[in-house]
């Protein structure tokens, strides 16, 4: 990433339309629940999404979520998402993602896509792939992760998707305590950890473990900053200023409306450069 060229990086935007595959429309109605509760209509191609970004300086991690063994639902390639990352690599990379319920085919696809694709991370989101980050099905795919030194982003708390949906489209928010995070940065001290958003209802959890482990970090996606916990803002001011992350979840938030928010938050100037961009280019390896 050309870094001095960036206002900001974006640790969190996902792969929305592939250009390569047509749309799955199996289980299409956790798409209609989703814009209903996001109360948003347009999900951008991935090289509409990149347009953007460049437009406004803003660089980028993507990626998509593979939960097919759960939802039965195919995944957007991640090779497309890789190659893109690799047509931009000044302002984007690439974050990779694996069904942990594939196994060592799925540790095997981690390997090639790291070798092959340059990925730069991988991406979980329990809820909707249906496991607890600390089993065991999932440490083949870690102890990959792990090996190249990379980090890896999972999903917490409260899940947009399903909401509202009869059952909650029988997904499970139990699995996406982040709780269930430290003992993965306990077993994997040398993989880097990100917890994803806010994690409601679970927040001092997610501080408690990152203040524990050095490993863990905390993206800060999926909610305008104005609704952030007090204890969230308070601890980014102070013992967790060097791993809070900037990222918008977008398309569900736009990055611009995202930083506009931050600045009335409550976040002191001087973590502002921290969370919008520094602490991002450091976990990336740029600084």
């Amino acid at each position: 990433m050309d870094i001095n060229n960036l206002i900001a990086i974006d640790m969190h935007v996902h792969a929305e339309v592939s250009c390569r595959c047509a749309p799955d429309l199996f289980g299409k109605e956790f798409d209609d629940a989703a814009e209903k509760y996001f109360k948003f209509v347009h999900r951008p191609t991935i090289p509409e999404t990149i347009a953007r970004y460049r437009a406004s300086k803003v660089g980028l991690v993507m990626f998509t979520v593979d939960a097919e063994s759960n939802m039965g639902r195919r995944r957007i390639p991640n090779e497309e998402i890789a190659e893109a990352a690799l047509e931009n690599q000044d302002m984007m990379r690439a974050f990779a993602s694996i069904d942990p319920h594939k196994g060592k085919m799925g540790a095997r696809e981690a390997r090639r896509l790291i070798d092959d694709y340059k990925v730069a991370g991988f991406k979980f989101h329990p809820t909707v792939q249906g496991f607890f980050p600390n089993d065991e099905m999932a440490y083949p795919l870690y102890e990959v992760i792990a090996e190249a030194g990379l980090p890896a982003i999972f999903h917490s708390g409260h899940s947009g998707i399903g909401t509202g949906m009869r059952g909650g489209g029988g997904l499970k928010l139990k699995y996406s305590n982040p709780i269930h995070l430290d003992d993965v940065a306990a077993d994997f001290p040398d993989m880097k950890i990100i917890i994803a958003h806010p994690s409601w209802p679970w927040q001092d959890e997610a501080l408690s473990v990152c203040l524990h482990k050095p490993n863990v970090w905390i993206d800060l996606s999926g909610w305008s900053p104005k609704y952030f916990p007090k204890e969230l803002i308070q601890q980014a001011n102070t013992q967790l200023k060097s791993r809070m992350l900037f990222g918008s979840d977008f398309p569900l938030i736009t990055p611009e409306r995202w930083m506009s928010d931050f600045e009335t938050a409550g976040f002191r100037p001087d973590v502002h450069p921290l969370i919008l961009k520094d602490n991002a280019a450091a976990l990336l390896g740029f600084a």
